[in-house]
């Protein structure tokens, strides 16, 4: 019994060491520069196929760091949803939507590697497909974005989505650029991340209720 424990510490440990590693590499260089051979090696595991044999494909590995700070992430959404109640202010629900990860990284200490690593995800088709998934798995999130269009006022439906995906680049690639310049340190807009985040929540709040300029493919 006691042996069966050391080992499943062991593999946890590995675990975690790989999925840490691969972080930092793939929010550095890229997600498809970095191979699974080089995540084994930085991890310092002599067998280089541990990332296959613990987590399996790409695709795979990518979603274990997404879980990785899934549980987190959302304890803060869940704390932020249980303070504003049935609010009908949209700053609130935008809030809980862009809140949360800063909070998560400024939890984590610096550097953090997790924003970079999201940016990096986010530009492949494949991938970026598979963090919507985790994202919207989370009851939390998919009450956040109900609660989000509940709030606006009427867009169409081609400005609707076209302003979904400028808030999902902004949030992210914002992010990203401020997690990188704390890593490298250079100045930053904002002293902390709490600061960042009430500076996204402002242009996100901006963004979504902008007048809508009237254009021939607009009805």
């Amino acid at each position: 019994m006691a042996g069966r424990t050391v080992r499943a510490e062991q593999v946890s440990a590995t675990r975690e060491l790989i999925l840490a590693t691969a972080e930092r590499l793939f929010a550095e260089h890229g997600v498809y520069a970095v191979s699974n051979r080089q995540v084994s090696e930085a991890a310092g595991q002599g067998n280089n196929a541990a990332v296959g044999y613990h987590f399996g494909t790409k695709a795979d590995l990518v979603r274990a760091i997404i879980r990785k700070h899934a549980a987190l992430i959302e304890e803060i959404r869940a704390r932020l949803l249980a303070g504003i109640g049935d609010s009908t202010d949209v700053r609130d629900w935008v809030d809980c939507l862009v809140r949360p990860v800063p909070e998560h990284l400024a939890a984590l200490g610096s550097p953090t590697w997790y924003a970079r690593f999201c940016a990096q995800v986010m530009t492949d088709p494949a991938l970026r497909q598979i963090m919507a998934e985790e994202s919207l798995a989370s009851p939390s999130m998919r009450q956040i974005v109900e609660g989000v269009r509940r709030c606006l006022p009427e867009l169409p439906a081609e400005v609707k989505a076209e302003r979904g995906d400028m808030v999902r680049h902004l949030v992210v690639h914002v992010s990203a650029e401020r997690e990188r310049a704390l890593a490298e340190n250079t100045p930053t807009p904002r002293a902390n991340w709490d600061d960042a985040a009430t500076g996204l929540v402002d242009a996100v709040v901006g963004m979504w209720l902008a007048p809508v300029t009237r254009g021939s493919r607009i009805t």
